[in-house]
């Protein structure tokens, strides 16, 4: 017969409690605060411009690419912004279909085009740079100007970092090796 004790405790009620013996602790765990970051950030960021403009986060990421550097591959596009290639073509064939943007065949190499805003893209990019921008300025506006330089450097130098050991893992399946 089981004990009436052991019924009523939840296994959520001790998982709860932090342990103090616990190794990894994910609350101070540097890669799960930049996930909840990105996961935030995302969310609210695919909410403005789902309602606004009625496009997901990849379409915008692509549009708001082209919009800084005019003409780019699909694969350049997916360099700058992290995207797997599968994600960016199907961003461009929405942003296409939409007329937001346009392919021109690359004549040196015919498997690639090369894409641009239309007048419409350049019109989005335009009205919503400021809307991003301003997003930006209230997810930092809490902090001052010297922890919002030191943030940013501290977010370039992680980056940069994150590349490497990506580069690492691809080579020897072991990122904590020396970088």
């Amino acid at each position: 017969m089981t004990d009436q004790r052991e019924m009523e405790t939840d296994p959520a009620d001790e998982a709860a409690a932090p342990g103090e013996e616990a190794q990894l602790k994910l609350e101070q765990y540097l890669p799960h605060h930049l996930n909840v970051v990105s996961s935030l950030v995302a969310q609210a960021v695919s909410r403005i411009y789902a309602r606004r403009y009625r496009i997901g986060i990849p379409e915008w990421r692509v549009l708001v690419t082209l919009g800084q550097y005019d003409a780019m591959t699909g694969k350049a596009i997916g360099a700058k912004t992290h995207m797997h290639k599968t994600k960016v073509s199907r961003a461009v064939a929405v942003l296409e279909k939409r007329k937001l943007l346009v392919r021109r065949v690359n004549r040196s190499d015919m498997r690639e085009a090369f894409l641009s805003l239309t007048a419409s893209g350049r019109q989005m990019y335009q009205e919503l740079a400021p809307r991003a921008l301003e997003f930006s300025r209230q997810l930092t506006d809490i902090l001052t100007p010297s922890d919002r330089d030191a943030c940013l450097r501290a977010l370039k130098q992680i980056t940069d970092r994150c590349e490497k050991l990506v580069a690492k893992v691809a080579e020897t399946d072991d990122p904590t090796e020396d970088v």
